[in-house]
């Protein structure tokens, strides 16, 4: 058996790059993964390369090692049985990252980089990197409660594509790792012609349409749960959009896991609405896994 792929943790100096940092300490913990500390920097463009010992370093680079350095120390210090290394990359935070993603087991950033106005939702590079990405991105942002993993519970969104995909492998091995609950959600929506007054008993559900999403439901985890059998299992189905189901169930949850459509080959950014919705409102950390395909899909409901 070869080496672990790493698990990966971007920093920029900022408190949203340090909680992500304690995440992933956590995370690599869970895991018994390696943990890579990676600074993305221009420095050496701007004010050019020299030794390592020289005593006239630019200060880019000495702020750029201090950052890595005291990242590398704070997983130490929170998680000391974590194998630890730093790398500095002479390139933008984005491009280091979805270079990274081609190794790592995943990529973990914060929801807001240092510079960025405190009002936006999620960072310029959180969003691209989860976007583009070709393995798994957490997004860490959400409360103390769930950052802490309190409430003993994963969340996984279950779409047409999601039969034994790598976003519900992804999911059980979260859940397995943390000992929590997987609470396996498929939204459904009742189509715009179809008329209330036509059920036979008012109020009534019709329960062709939240039939088939408990089947889809069943169908996608089946594979996977059978693997995991130690994995609780809470499976729901809920009237609404996808989007809006999953973000509001977010806030009983330590991580919201969601898959994401990429094409064969990568043209733009590939994320989807549910994605990119729970990105930006989730309450709790998100893990956007990417399934590989060849053709265009149809967005998710």
């Amino acid at each position: 058996m070869g080496p672990l792929a790493p698990l990966t943790v971007g920093v920029d100096g900022s408190d949203s790059s340090l909680t992500a940092v304690d995440w992933a300490a956590d995370e690599a913990a869970r895991l018994a993964l390696p943990l890579r500390v990676v600074y993305a920097s221009l420095w050496e463009r701007y004010e050019g390369a020299v030794p390592a010992r020289s005593l006239n370093r630019p200060s880019g680079q000495i702020l750029a090692e201090n950052i890595v350095a005291a990242g590398a120390d704070r997983v130490r210090k929170r998680s000391p049985g974590v194998q630890v290394t730093t790398d500095i990359a002479a390139e933008d935070a984005t491009s280091a990252l979805l270079r990274e993603g081609h190794t790592a087991d995943a990529v973990v950033v914060g929801a807001h980089g240092r510079g960025e106005l405190a009002g936006l939702l999620l960072g310029s590079v959180a969003l691209v990197v989860a976007a583009r990405s070709s393995g798994p991105v957490i997004v860490v942002r959400g409360d103390r409660h769930a950052l802490e993993g309190r409430h003993g519970r994963v969340l996984l969104g279950i779409g047409p594509h999601d039969v034994d995909s790598p976003a519900v492998r992804f999911a059980f091995r979260e859940a397995a790792a943390r000992d929590a609950e997987l609470d396996v959600v498929c939204a459904w929506r009742r189509p715009l012609h179809e008329r209330v007054d036509h059920m036979v008993l008012p109020g009534a559900v019709p329960r062709g349409h939240e039939e088939q999403a408990a089947a889809l439901m069943d169908e996608a985890v089946e594979a996977v749960a059978r693997e995991h059998p130690q994995v609780r299992l809470r499976r729901t189905t809920l009237e609404g959009t996808a989007r809006k189901v999953l973000t509001e169930r977010s806030a009983a949850a330590d991580v919201l896991v969601v898959g994401a459509r990429r094409p064969g080959r990568m043209i733009g950014m590939e994320l989807g609405r549910v994605a990119h919705r729970a990105l930006h409102h989730a309450r709790c950390p998100v893990a956007v896994v990417p399934q590989h395909h060849d053709a265009p899909v149809p967005d998710e409901p």
